[in-house]
């Protein structure tokens, strides 16, 4: 509990500005319902029909009290309580039709909403996925989606009804008595004082709350999927994790107390309020029906329409809360939605297709920093702003690599603090010039973190380069379509990603239009076939998330059988055959021979047996070309290439000769 008392609970953050409903937010979320305007419009006529039929009980009960019950009409009270039955059974059956539309039209809306955002962020270039928690994406699309949806199916639709009743409410009031009336309006201001503090407080709640939600949404998909998990277990960090969520999960617990208790004050002020003007109804009612100035049909008449003209007032001093709260979400996703696409085709932009597969590196430099901060960090180096901690340009780059520690788990992440950021180099690639025949194998060689999984991401256009250009068959990469571009290049990367499906989906992911026997020759030629006929379920068996009920060398044979059966013009392979022994290895080091023919293939080797079997070797160090040529020509040179064979690569020679024995 906080100090300081309840009223602790709604005191309000100065730096969050008042509550506002921002037009232009509200003119866009509006928009969503254009292609829905006719089911809006009948939703009105349904809301204003049903307001003027429950004026009509009131009425009739001053009918009933001053006439039909002193004259002993029978015949009309037949009349009035058969109206009285009428009048609910027809407003509910226009409400369940008003509720249908609005709810078509709330789901409608929030369906267009989620598509808009999930083709807007399938189209966003690698840099943002590798910035954003995958835990912070699932809460846009759920918890705020969610928020949008209640805004458009109970907030607005809340409005317009009870902006309808007030109005309709008073005029018939002031037909029944002027007086009263202003009697009844003086108490409003009442109403509408507590909402000014508490729409700001609330507001501030929601927001809060949302990015607390999104915390722990990103903590359990981090620490309970099976990488997560594995890591948690091996490293045996249970209840440090267990503390972690604590934390988080007694944010969101809290959060939750003080909007409850801001909301719960709120509307007992709302109440009194609303007591405080019956009372007075009541009181100098009371007062001109002993003066005879009144009838008691019209006091009771009066005190049914003040419920229905204080409970919407109530809601509507309270819109600026709840709109506000409700905006927080539009808002949330609005922001997602408006990220700039990186990587788009251009409007000319060709198809690449007919593909020899002659690729060209042209003088290629790219960072995987923004501009904007690449520039500030060198124009910091060169000491022209501030006086930031870096050590010299052409040091490595700090970088979070993945559990097996190794380049190609993920793009290297600037560590970021509080504090000044430490930034060493700043150019994954820098200056980059290398030119690749069609039907060539071609090894990129270096130590971690040279700059070899950046050409494999800039290739297929993960990523635009900041400087030069690449080019396939003459065409840069930029001026052609990027689904045409991923037609052309197959990948196999070293982590090996399977969906939580058949092995006949995870395969038919590279071509659904595949018949069943290209299938099974792909796998045949990752020398996987044989294992998945074992299986009881063969081709129909579930490989668990990311794969996990299959090995390693499984995995990526899997992958291997995707790209066969994609039959690309470019192959890229990250050390595609590191999780095989030495006899899957040669089998798979076969199949793929035939494949290379005619194909331009790039592959990071970290065995003697593919670099052996590459036509050129590409050396990298710090992200700059250093060394290339064939193996023996650059152990001559007794350079880089000569040191890493000493040091890495010369157990290959054993393994290659096992896997060819």
């Amino acid at each position: 509990m906080h100090g300081g008392g309840w009223w602790s609970y709604i005191s309000h953050d100065p730096s969050q500005g008042k509550p506002r409903v921002d037009r232009k937010l509200l003119r866009r979320v509006l928009e969503y319902a254009r292609p829905y305007w006719w089911m809006v419009l009948l939703i009105l006529v349904a809301i204003i029909a049903i307001s003027l039929i429950e004026l009509l009980p009131p009425l009739i009960l001053r009918q009933l009290i001053d006439v039909t019950l002193p004259d002993k009409d029978l015949q009309q009270l037949n009349l009035l309580a058969l109206a009285l039955l009428v009048i609910p059974v027809l407003s509910g059956l226009i409400d369940v039709g008003q509720r249908y539309l609005s709810a078509r039209v709330g789901e409608g809306i929030i369906f267009d909403l989620r598509q808009q955002m999930y083709a807007h962020l399938t189209g966003m270039a690698l840099r943002f996925f590798t910035h954003t928690k995958s835990g912070e994406i699932i809460s846009r699309f759920n918890n705020d989606v969610i928020g949008a949806q209640n805004a458009i199916t109970g907030t607005i639709p809340n409005i317009v009804v009870n902006v309808v009743t007030v109005v309709s409410t008073l005029a018939i009031m002031i037909s029944i008595d002027w007086r009263l009336t202003l009697l009844s309006v003086a108490v409003v201001p009442l109403f509408l004082l507590p909402a000014k503090r508490v729409a700001g407080v609330l507001r501030t709640i929601r927001r809060q709350a949302m990015d607390a939600n999104a915390e722990q949404s990103n903590i359990i998909s981090e620490t309970l999927g099976i990488n997560g998990m594995l890591l948690v277990k091996t490293f045996g960090r249970q209840q440090q994790e267990k503390t972690r969520f604590r934390e988080v999960n007694a944010q969101v617990r809290d959060l939750g107390i003080r909007r409850a208790l801001v909301g719960r004050w709120f509307f007992m002020g709302l109440s009194l309020a609303a007591a405080v003007g019956t009372a007075l109804i009541y009181w100098v009612g009371g007062r001109l029906v002993l003066t005879d100035a009144l009838t008691i049909g019209t006091i009771v008449a009066f005190a049914a329409y003040l419920a229905r003209l204080y409970g919407p007032i109530s809601s509507l001093s309270n819109i600026q809360v709840e709109f506000a709260q409700s905006m927080v979400s539009f808002e949330r996703v609005f922001e997602y939605l408006d990220k700039p696409i990186e990587i788009q085709d251009k409007p000319n932009a060709r198809v690449l297709d007919q593909v020899a597969g002659r690729i060209r590196f042209q003088n290629v430099s790219f960072s995987y920093l923004p501009d904007a901060e690449r520039l500030q960090i060198e124009a910091s180096q060169d000491g022209r702003v501030g006086q930031a901690h870096t050590a010299p340009a052409d040091q490595p780059l700090v970088v979070s690599v993945g559990h097996n520690g190794k380049e190609g788990a993920q793009p290297p992440t600037v560590e970021r603090s509080s504090q000044a950021p430490v930034v060493t180099r700043t150019w994954a690639l820098r200056e980059f010039t290398a030119e690749i025949e069609p039907g060539q194998l071609v090894a990129l060689v270096g130590r971690s973190g040279a700059g070899k999984t950046t050409i494999t991401y800039l290739l297929p256009r993960l990523y635009d380069v900041n400087e030069g250009a690449i080019t396939i068959d003459g065409h840069d990469l930029r001026d052609v379509t990027q689904v045409s571009l991923a037609e052309q290049v197959g990948i196999v990367m070293q982590e090996t990603y399977l969906f939580h499906d058949t092995i006949r989906k995870n395969l038919l992911y590279a071509r659904p239009d595949a018949s069943e026997a290209e299938m099974i020759a792909a796998a045949q030629a990752a020398s996987i076939h044989d294992f998945i006929a074992k299986l009881p379920a063969g081709y129909d068996t579930v490989v668990g998330e990311r794969g996990y009920r299959l090995s390693g060398g499984e995995k990526q044979r899997l992958a291997i059988a995707r790209v066969i059966l994609k039959d690309p013009r470019i192959l890229i392979l990250d050390e595609a055959t590191s999780h095989l022994d030495s006899e899957n290895e040669a089998l798979i080091q076969r199949a793929l021979e035939p494949l290379f023919q005619g194909r331009t293939s790039v592959v990071i080797a970290h065995r003697l047996s593919t670099i052996l079997a590459a036509d050129t070797i590409l050396v990298l160090d710090e992200g700059r070309l250093v060394e290339s040529g064939g193996h023996d020509a650059l152990l001559a040179q007794d350079g880089l290439y000569a040191h890493l064979y000493e040091t890495q690569f010369r157990q290959g020679v054993v393994d290659s000769d096992l896997s060819m024995a």
